[in-house]
């Protein structure tokens, strides 16, 4: 075992707090990655809180990790030491599933083994990105490409294939109007992702504070879901819709905007229920639907796609101590638009 530095959440609700943590040793198919930079999504907060249910503490979170490969273990083939890898929301699946064998590992029938607040196969708890050192199964990592610098890419791994799979899934292209709805972490990739496919994209906000940000990164549209009159002017416009959102919506009123075969597209995760009036899905044969990650695969051309088109999160550097203040400043809007921890500080 190696002992590495970290940030853990002690218990739920407390503050992230400087400790030590032990890493396995590098197994034959392993590479130990030092982490360069982690991002902060919206999921570690709510798991640090338990906002999505008992979770595993201490708890190291962080799923957007960039890095270098510092070792690699006798077996492995696809890295060497020095190359620049990330990892993403899962560290190792059941690999033999129909979902598996599909490149659809996070949908793997057996259960993934989440990159932290989850138990691996030996029944020992994972730790994530905000740390030092990592140690995951080659087939769980990927390479970030000389293009991208590693500390815009690291969101990458979770905010920018959340927002690319469904765009990619429901193909998102020429000739398509696609919405955005919510600016934020995932929601800032997304208009920067569905504007290099080549479709017409808009955001739906709140409120238009956000306009001009959204028109650099690609918007042509960006319309306030505060002001009815959005709703009235845009019924039925959009082939697709994804909501970034991790706040409950009216599904009834944006399912309106969909045109006939539309789709909307969930891809955050309210820790609240919804209701739906089934009417608003049955007129229109529009389809509700939710997209989580993206398989390993997907990943990979997903940071290649990013690569190739110059396209990296928006980020605001921060250092370790900084991580609590971060998080209230995650759940007050107050970042733009991806909070990215320089693990040197650690």
């Amino acid at each position: 075992m190696t002992t590495v530095a970290a940030y853990a959440a002690p218990a739920a609700k407390a503050p992230l707090e400087r400790t030590t943590i032990e890493r396995r040793e590098v197994g034959e198919f392993d590479v130990l990655i030092d982490i360069k930079f982690a991002g902060i999504c919206h999921s570690d907060i709510h798991q640090a809180r338990e906002g999505w249910g008992e979770a595993i503490f201490p708890m190291v979170p962080g799923h957007e990790i960039a890095g270098v490969v510092a070792e690699v273990g006798s077996g492995v083939t696809k890295f060497k030491v020095g190359d620049r890898v990330g990892v993403g929301c899962l560290v190792d699946s059941c690999r033999e599933c129909e979902n598996c064998q599909a490149g659809l590992e996070q949908y793997c029938l057996k259960g993934v083994t989440g990159t932290y607040n989850a138990l691996d196969k030996n029944g020992e708890p994972t730790y994530g990105g905000y740390s030092q050192k990592i140690v995951v199964d080659e087939n769980y990592t990927v390479r970030i490409p000389d293009g991208l610098s590693l500390d815009v890419a690291a969101p990458l791994l979770c905010a920018g294939i959340t927002t690319y799979s469904p765009l990619r899934h429901w193909n998102a292209g020429p000739g398509k109007k696609v919405a955005i709805v919510g600016l934020g972490g995932l929601g800032h990739m997304g208009v920067k992702i569905a504007h290099a496919m080549g479709a017409e994209v808009t955001v739906l906000s709140q409120s238009l504070r956000k306009q001009e940000d959204g028109l650099k990164l690609g918007a042509d549209h960006y319309h306030a879901t505060s002001d009815p009159k959005t709703f009235e002017e845009l019924r039925g416009t959009f082939d697709l819709i994804v909501s970034t959102v991790s706040a409950p919506l009216d599904f009834g009123a944006f399912l309106s905007l969909l045109k006939t075969d539309g789709a909307l597209v969930n891809v955050g995760a309210p820790e609240e229920p919804i209701s739906l009036n089934l009417f608003s899905v049955i007129g229109g044969r529009k389809t509700l639907a939710g997209s989580g990650i993206g398989g390993i695969g997907e990943t990979q051309e997903m940071l290649d796609f990013c690569a190739r088109h110059g396209i990296g999160a928006e980020i605001e550097l921060i250092s370790a101590s900084e991580i609590n203040e971060a998080y209230e400043r995650v759940l007050s809007s107050d970042v733009r638009y991806r909070f990215v921890i320089d693990t040197a500080t650690i």
